[in-house]
């Protein structure tokens, strides 16, 4: 079993964009700018946020936070991405998510510049990646597409069955697996909570992307051998033992799957730090489309 770091390969493509960021300061070039929009005080979305801002500055990136209390109006929220698509010193932002229930976020997403969208989220970027065309790809599937190739995991030919649908992980990851490239070239199977014998499906799978949100939903005995597991999910669950009150989960009861795998994902450490070198790698290439 090799365990898929997500902590040491991030901290090489880290590597990769700061010497390329130092590269544009001596041409004399302006730093890449990412701009972060936060809606009230949703303790998972500020640590998010923090680690996205921390990355900011280790790879020499210029970094801004708008934050608004969770009483804000949809109309606020929508004149501050207005004011972002406008704002040439930007080169990408992200509204995290979720927003407060009453602002529609599908409202918010759609008013994203698509040239600054470095989420990946909008219609014309999910579109663009769908035709396999030049875009910016959403974070954590692109983090999870980049963490078996820096790790040298063989797709081609493979079956895959990405547990979950959501729009922001399991059809995208999908998607770009199927891809006529590598990684990619997989064959793809999509379930999720209505699929039927759903612990055969995934029996039957080379690599399994789970991203359904139950921790540890997944055991041994849904898991072949060999296979390679990349785990998504991420919960906090109560934890008397624990001096935080609670311990980190993934969509994997890790212990038991792991000896049965070629490679898997550590939670937290694996997809984590690689969706957020994923949003820096999309920032820096929309730095260099603003040219």
């Amino acid at each position: 079993m090799k365990l898929l770091d997500g902590t040491a390969t991030a901290l090489k493509i880290k590597g990769e964009l700061k010497a390329e960021v130092e590269a544009m300061i001596q041409r004399g070039e302006r730093r890449p700018h990412l701009a972060a929009v936060l809606i009230g005080d949703n303790g998972a979305s500020l640590t998010y946020v923090g680690a996205k801002v921390k990355a900011c500055e280790e790879l020499g990136f210029e970094s801004s936070l708008i934050t608004r209390p969770s009483s804000a109006t949809e109309e606020e929220v929508l004149e501050i991405v207005n004011q972002l698509n406008n704002d040439s010193k930007i080169d990408g932002y992200i509204v995290q998510l979720p927003l407060p229930k009453h602002i529609n976020e599908q409202n918010v997403l759609l008013a994203i510049d698509p040239k600054k969208d470095v989420d990946g989220f909008h219609p014309e970027n999910v579109g663009r990646m769908a035709l396999n065309l030049p875009t910016f790809l959403p974070a954590t599937p692109y983090g999870i597409i980049q963490l078996l190739e820096y790790n040298g995991v063989e797709t081609e030919g493979k079956h895959c069955v990405v547990v979950g649908r959501s729009n922001i992980v399991g059809l995208p990851v999908s998607i770009l697996l199927q891809r006529n490239t590598n990684p990619g070239n997989c064959t793809v199977t999509i379930t999720h909570s209505r699929t039927k014998n759903l612990a055969e499906f995934i029996k039957s799978a080379d690599i399994v992307i789970a991203a359904l949100g139950k921790p540890e939903f997944i055991t041994s005995e849904m898991i072949k051998d060999g296979a390679v597991v990349v785990d998504v999910g991420i919960t906090r669950i109560a934890d008397s033992s624990r001096k935080s009150g609670y311990r980190i989960a993934g969509d994997v009861k890790f212990d038991e799957v792991a000896p049965k795998c070629s490679f898997i994902t550590p939670v937290p450490g694996g997809v984590g730090p690689m969706t957020i070198v994923s949003l820096m790698k999309n920032t820096l290439l929309a730095r260099k489309q603003s040219v």
